[in-house]
Order: structure tokens, then sequence, then C-alpha cells
């Protein structure tokens, strides 16, 4: 089975409906794609909320040192990760019962999204979460 992404229709409905967008890997740096991206998704109303160890805040939003230590409810994780850190990640959402996940552009890896997805995550992989944003919702 392969990984089968959402269409357009389903990721307008996914952005509807989510609020607070957990990222793993944001980095503290503006330079870094991380930040710049979700820099953006802030400017556009979304909570950004950022999972990174040995970090206090970024873009003005306490961090966490994992999604489990998240007292409040995500709705999407985004995930800035090498791909061999992706297989964990899903594991942790899966045991926190967390509905989405969407794997930056340039990351990618074929099993932990297929044991997402048929665990009954929604799963965007290998797209960058604000290209599509600008794509769907600004053009």
């Amino acid at each position: 089975m392969n990984v089968t992404h959402p269409d357009d229709a389903s990721l307008r409905a996914l952005f509807n409906r989510i609020q607070t967008i957990a990222v793993i890997g944001l980095s503290p740096q503006p330079a870094r794609p991380s930040y710049r991206v979700a820099q953006a998704m802030q400017r556009f109303g979304f909570r950004i909320v950022p999972v990174r160890p040995l970090v206090d805040s970024v873009l003005g939003e306490k961090a966490y040192a994992t999604l489990a230590d998240i007292p409040f409810k995500v709705d999407l994780v985004n995930v800035f990760r090498a791909a061999e850190h992706v297989p964990a990640i899903v594991e942790q959402c899966l045991a926190l019962h967390l509905p989405s996940i969407w794997i930056q552009e340039g990351i990618v890896h074929d099993d932990a999204a297929q044991h997402a997805q048929t665990s009954g995550m929604t799963v965007v992989m290998d797209r960058c979460i604000l290209k599509d944003y600008v794509r769907l919702f600004t053009a």
C-alpha cells in the first residue's frame, strides 16, 4: 500500500479544521526554513507550538521538549526533522491520538507514513505546508 495524499478539497478541509500546529524541529534561528515557514503560518492565524528540547520559546510561543509535554490540544504535527526520526514521531502521535501529521518537503519515510495513515491519521508527506496553504487560500 502506498501513502495516499489528500486532494486539494481535503487539504482545504484540513486547513479549515486546524488551529494549533505543533512544529517538531522548529529552529529559533530566523534564517532556517522551519522558522520562516512557521512564522508565515503564524501570520496566517495558526497557533504555532515549538517542539524542540533546550529552547525556551520560538516565535513568542513557549517551546516543549516533546509532544507529550504539550498540555493542550494539538490539531496537526508539522515535522522538520530528518527522515530517520519520522517513525518515532509517528509513534508519539499515535500514542497521543493526534489526528494529523504533515511531513515537510524533502522528508520521506514511506513506512512510517503508511503506518500513520493505516492507523487513522491524516498524512501529508514531502510537501511544504506553507506552499500548499498559499496555493489553496491566497492565489
